[in-house]
């Protein structure tokens, strides 16, 4: 769940950064954010049902 977050925050920081002119501050917060989810995925590793 993390990872697809993530993933989905990284493609909005794309498209934020490359065609829409958000604010810098905006767009490095979401770039923050999705790397800390991608740490957080990798680190608690999958669970059993």
């Amino acid at each position: 769940m993390f990872l697809a977050i993530a993933v989905i925050l990284v493609i909005l920081w794309l498209a934020g950064f490359l065609a829409f002119h958000i604010t810098t501050a905006a767009i490095h917060l979401i770039l923050l954010v999705a790397i800390i989810l991608v740490i957080l995925h990798f680190v608690r590793g999958r669970r059993a049902p």
